[in-house]
């Protein structure tokens, strides 16, 4: 690499950065009708038994082995079904067929507890894929590690891995992506969490990394907390909980974060460009439906939620707060019926895809 090639600073990318949210912000959107058909589409067990799908990215572009409108599914737990120790992502196609696309071997990478492959899942138009370890070694919280990012190439490769820049346990993760230059959001649930032994500790945080393309792979540039103090526990069934899903909002330039223990999304300001004091944000809309809001999807004004203590989907306008619908699309397990089921979701026109945890599905709520 020709480490004489002058890289542009951190304040003049986001300057950058925020001049293309003008200029790219995504204008073919339409407004989600009111969906109530669930269908199960297909299995995201893959050959080695990995279980308990997390994350759901959807496939911009076509390149390498990756599909243009394919979703690629992350594994947090192994065929043992223990915690914090799934090795593979599958990329689903939309009739619901499965293929392999990454498996990670924990000895071949250097993340900090292993691999335990979270929410915290984007597919980038330059073919990157970025997928969040929260790792054990057991299947518990008692031996979760800060873990990483780990950066794949179009062909699944492990080709870079992030730890330390203010990473401890993502837990979910949005991407603002410009091509050449783009920008993670990444939720982080282990500040102090485990020595705390299932009490609640106000650390979760939001951190902010800024990359650049150099010489054809991802050179990160610069990362800051813009926001903390976001509530954040252990627990035995769901390892932690604590800020997860986040959305970036093109017109307001705010950074949507699903804050789970306090039932509310909060809308971090100017998130591209923060530097004032973290903060957890304000509510754009609280209680209600929300019942420990995981993944979210945004669709133009209309933001869609993953609960995580029932089955169901909610639909918030992000615009007013005014949680617009609500759709039970699981109602296995319990009580409450759907608890534990759901977690990552993308949602396009009319449609929401989402995964289940409870019977290991790529699911269409239409």
């Amino acid at each position: 690499m020709n480490m004489s090639r002058r890289i542009p600073s951190p304040i003049r990318m986001f300057g950058l950065l925020v001049l293309l949210t003008l200029v790219c912000a995504p204008s073919g959107f339409a407004q989600t009708a009111d969906p109530d058909t669930v269908t199960t589409l297909g299995s995201t067990v893959p050959a080695n038994g990995d279980v308990n799908p997390y994350g759901v990215a959807r496939v911009p572009r076509t390149t390498g082995r990756l599909v243009e409108g394919r979703f690629l599914v992350s594994n947090f737990n192994n065929a043992a079904n223990q915690q914090g120790t799934g090795t593979t992502i599958v990329q689903m196609q939309p009739n619901g067929s499965m293929e392999l696309f990454a498996q990670i071997d924990p000895s071949t990478v250097s993340c900090p507890g292993g691999i335990g492959l979270t929410t915290a899942l984007v597919a980038l138009r330059n073919g990157f894929v970025v997928v969040g370890s929260l790792p054990t070694t057991d299947g518990t919280a008692a031996t979760a590690q800060a873990g990483c990012l780990l950066v794949l190439n179009s062909n699944g490769k492990v080709v870079e891995t992030i730890s330390g820049h203010h990473i401890n346990g993502p837990w979910d993760m949005a991407a603002v992506d410009v091509g050449a230059a783009f920008v993670l959001f990444v939720t982080n649930v282990l500040n102090g969490t485990v020595a705390a032994g299932g009490n609640i500790v106000n650390g979760g945080t939001v951190v902010r990394l800024l990359f650049v393309i150099d010489d054809g792979a991802p050179r990160l540039l610069n990362s800051s907390v813009i926001a903390s103090g976001f509530p954040e526990r252990t627990d035995p069934a769901a390892l932690v909980i604590g800020p997860t899903g986040v959305a970036f909002d093109w017109k307001s330039g705010n950074l949507l974060v699903a804050d789970s223990l306090n039932n509310r999304i909060a809308a971090i300001p100017n998130a591209l460009i923060r530097t004032q004091i973290p903060s957890t944000g304000r509510s754009i809309s609280a209680g209600g439906a929300l019942n420990d809001p995981l993944g979210v999807s945004l669709v133009r004004d209309d933001l869609f939620v993953a609960n995580g203590n029932d089955g169901n989907i909610v639909e918030v306008n992000i615009r007013s707060g005014q949680q617009v619908d609500v759709n039970l699309v699981d109602s296995s397990g319990g009580p409450p019926p759907g608890a534990g089921s759901l977690f990552g979701l993308w949602a396009l026109k009319g449609e929401v895809y989402f995964v289940d945890d409870a019977t290991n599905t790529f699911n269409l709520l239409h």
